[in-house]
């Protein structure tokens, strides 16, 4: 088995995949192969160096050393490794950016949702 510096990584796309579809999952992933679809989990998700995905990605935190062509978005960190790059957006709460990184896309600062104690509403 192979070990990981992740915690809580519990399935690996290993580098002669191809997925067609989406993956919806509750713990990490790390990808080395091909996905052809959005990938949705709460826990971390490591798109490592040759690996490719086509659409979006949703994690806790998000560590991009691939391709991406579709959205990252994150309550976490997205980390832009100096051999990824990114065509989509970004939505995160910590962004970390190597140099050498290539990134196309605008991005959004996730902010908390307003509290019923802090909300405008008139009741």
């Amino acid at each position: 088995m192979i070990k990981s510096k992740f915690k809580n990584v519990h399935t690996m796309i290993g580098p002669d995949a191809v997925l067609n579809g989406s993956i919806k999952l509750e713990q990490g992933l790390i990808v080395y192969g091909k996905v052809l679809g959005d990938i949705k989990t709460r826990g971390s998700i490591r798109i490592a160096l040759g690996a490719m995905v086509e659409g979006n990605v949703t994690g806790a935190s998000i560590v991009l050393g691939g391709k991406v062509v579709g959205h990252l978005k994150s309550e976490g960190a997205v980390t832009l490794k100096k051999t990824s790059e990114l065509k989509g957006n970004i939505s995160y709460r910590k962004l970390h950016i190597e140099d050498g990184a290539q990134f196309q896309g605008q991005c959004d600062l996730a902010l908390d949702p307003p509290s019923p104690l802090t909300s405008n509403k008139v009741v």
